[in-house]
């Protein structure tokens, strides 16, 4: 059984006891979740679309960290012209482990 949400602007394919990284939520550590936009479920072959969501479905997933990414480097440079920048950037995350999908 897997499920497909969104959550942060991405799309997840998720299954019970996965653990996946999405956009930084404003929960604690060992909050627990619900995702309400749920766009498709299959379980043992029979696939539910939702339209675009599905509305009686639920799934429950347990913070388990939140933190941030390896920094990525932003290396702007023009030769010859005396120019360069250099930023760098760190995206922030929670990291969730899935609980349940409950399917209605």
């Amino acid at each position: 059984m897997y499920a497909v949400i969104s959550t942060g602007g991405k799309q997840y394919r998720v299954s019970k006891g996965d653990t996946i990284q999405i956009e930084k939520l404003d929960k604690k550590e060992g909050d627990t979740i619900l995702f309400d936009k749920i766009l498709l479920i299959s379980n043992n072959g029979k696939v539910s679309i939702g339209k675009p969501f599905l509305k009686k479905s639920k799934i429950e997933g347990v913070i388990e960290a939140q933190g941030r990414d390896k920094k990525i480097s932003i290396i702007k440079f023009h030769r010859r012209k005396h120019y360069k920048k250099q930023a760098g950037h760190r995206q922030s995350f929670t990291q969730v482990k899935i609980t349940n999908i409950a399917e209605d």
